[in-house]
């Protein structure tokens, strides 16, 4: 009796995938906070202009309008229906049609996809449960996620801003002991990268630090999809943390527990902010030295880096130096 041969793709299979594949699907998962929104609006805006150059792109105004409804683990309405298996036909029916449109890159940005703020805020970690969601996300998508692009952010000004969102959500001011708890926690953006590794393996995992793209969406989208990119609509900045003047205006009760003035809001105390940025400072140090090889760490394509032969200056002695000491003994 003869039986179908099954196999998995492995190695050269999934290379074989990559070539022959003619869309490649970038997933862009945040963070919140670093300036996720900014870059939607400004592909939104230039939608006609990115699909002629055969970019695509899903935002949270189509994501969440029930495209990704059932992938992950959550209350639904029981219907008698497999929700997972009719979100899995639903992306990969989208994709085909975008396939089909010519889209060569489609750009998918949501930052939902790491986790939400509310669940980093009750557990005080990062995105702890990054792992498993972005396993079922490469199981929708099929082997198709040929990039991962993450923005991440100096711990401190992280948390600081996701505590802001909260008050402005109605979730009041951050007790000390969760601030405790943050400061405490060992989490940090290396967990979540390798996590997401290990979700997507041998996928590119794109890092893109908020303190050099926030407000350049361009640049991100440029090292996502490696396009020339336009600058239209490039440097509205939206969704801020507000500053303590609008905080205090929604905090309601809690409002007497921030602090008077009218800059922003620094919840920590020096000795926290002093070990988050310490943290953040080796989380980019390992970035930078290769991430294991899990990872890259965007470089700034605004500088350039040094040449291999260093730019000349006057590091030997000769004639002139001897005129030069000449004249000052004479000054003597």
């Amino acid at each position: 009796m003869m039986f179908p041969l099954v196999t998995r793709l492995t190695g050269a299979g999934l290379a074989r995938k990559w070539v022959e594949r003619t869309m490649d699907v970038i997933l862009h998962i945040g963070a919140h906070r670093c300036a996720t929104t900014t870059f939607q609006s400004y592909m939104r805006a230039n939608s006609v202009t990115l699909t002629e150059r055969g970019i695509g792109f899903w935002g949270p105004w189509r994501t969440r309008d029930g495209l990704f409804r059932g992938l992950q683990p959550g209350p639904l309405v029981p219907t008698g229906r497999d929700h997972h298996r009719r979100a899995l036909g639903r992306i990969r029916l989208r994709c085909a049609k975008s396939r089909s449109d010519g889209v060569r890159h489609l750009v998918i940005s949501d930052e939902n996809m790491a986790g939400t703020m509310r669940e980093n805020m009750r557990l005080g970690a990062l995105y702890s449960g990054i792992g498993e969601r972005m396993a079922r996300y490469a199981e929708a998508f099929d082997g198709q996620i040929g990039k991962v692009v993450l923005n991440i952010r100096c711990l401190e000004r992280f948390w600081s801003s996701t505590f802001g969102y909260g008050i402005m959500r109605g979730n009041g001011v951050a007790r000390p002991g969760l601030l405790r708890r943050v400061t405490e926690s060992p989490r940090s953006w290396r967990d979540v990268i390798s996590d997401v590794a290990c979700a997507i393996p041998g996928v590119q995992i794109t890092v893109l630090p908020f303190e050099t793209y926030a407000g350049r969406p361009e640049a991100q989208l440029a090292i996502a999809t490696g396009a020339d990119t336009p600058l239209r609509h490039a440097r509205i900045w939206l969704n801020q943390t507000p500053h303590l003047p609008v905080l205090r205006e929604h905090a309601g009760p809690d409002a007497v527990l921030l602090p008077q003035g009218t800059g922003r809001w620094r919840p920590f105390d020096p000795q926290q902010v002093a070990a988050l940025r310490e943290r953040y400072a080796d989380d980019l140090l390992w970035l930078a030295a290769g991430a294991d090889g899990l990872a890259m760490l965007a470089q700034d394509p605004t500088k350039t880096e040094a040449a291999q032969s260093p730019p000349f200056a006057d590091m030997t002695r000769g004639s002139s130096h001897d005129s030069q000491e000449r004249r000052m003994a004479r000054a003597r």
